[in-house]
């Protein structure tokens, strides 16, 4: 199952015109797979009023033309949610495991996430054909030798699905993402979080001036983590799972886009 692709937040396209433009291959050191990650939950009255500052500082990653490369990821964890429950706990050495494929360009990785407890997020992947609901000896070999789980633990839980804009600093080793119209699916059950930006700047160093974070405090940003994959767990599995730690983080999310859609699918 994947979700009814449906987008609805997108932002003016004389807005996205002021940017200089970069391409995949332009990315280089940019792609900061070994980076720390400072996060901002924003509505699109605030993020509009960000990018209007910033297209001097800034250069857009655009795909086949697109500033909006849609994303479809599924996440796996074990049967008892034990990913899920290290990052509610607030271990600060955790792992994420999914399988992504980037629409725009038919690219699909395998990828563990690894946040350390030197605040670094590590990304390792491999390409795969498709997204795959079980393992491969490949994949098999892959995730066996990039987490300490064993791959037989692991089943899908979720789909995720958004839309991401991509900035790439014209000075700094930095790259800003945004994504829009996320949604969590699973089974006969979707949960829509339009009108929301989760944005991430990725840095090589926590010390490192930002011009994008500058704005965030301009425009009422307010620094906080955010999980995809841990708020789709505690929105669609919300008897499986222990979720005190997230109340804060959806009462955050629905003061700034007013409700939290969950939609029954057929």
């Amino acid at each position: 199952m994947t979700l009814p692709h449906t987008p609805t937040d997108s932002l003016p396209d004389a807005l996205l015109s002021r940017f200089g433009v970069v391409g995949l291959q332009d990315l280089g050191e940019a792609n900061l797979l070994d980076r720390v990650d400072t996060k901002y939950l924003l509505d699109m009255g605030q993020l509009a009023a960000a990018l209007a500052q910033l297209s001097g500082q800034y250069d857009l990653l655009r795909v086949e033309g697109r500033a909006l490369n849609p994303y479809q990821t599924l996440y796996f964890d074990t049967p008892d949610f034990e990913l899920y429950q290290q990052h509610h706990n607030g271990w600060a050495d955790r792992y994420k495991l999914r399988a992504r494929r980037y629409l725009t360009s038919s690219q699909v990785f395998l990828e563990v996430k690894h946040r350390n407890n030197r605040r670094r997020t590590v990304k390792q992947r491999i390409p795969i054909p498709y997204i795959m609901t079980y393992f491969d000896s490949e994949a098999t070999a892959f995730i066996d030798g990039h987490t300490p789980f064993d791959s037989a633990d692991f089943e899908p839980k979720l789909w995720n699905e958004y839309d991401r804009l991509t900035l790439v600093s014209k000075t700094r080793l930095e790259r800003v993402t945004v994504d829009l119209n996320v949604a969590f699916g699973w089974r006969k059950h979707e949960v829509r979080l339009s009108g929301l930006a989760v944005v991430e700047v990725k840095q090589d160093d926590h010390t490192l001036p930002s011009d994008f974070i500058d704005q965030m405090r301009r425009v009422g940003g307010r620094e906080g983590g955010f999980s995809k994959y841990c708020m789709g767990v505690y929105t669609l599995y919300p008897d499986a799972v222990k979720g005190n730690n997230l109340k804060p983080k959806l009462r955050e999310v629905e003061k700034l886009i007013g409700e939290v859609v969950h939609v029954p699918l057929h």
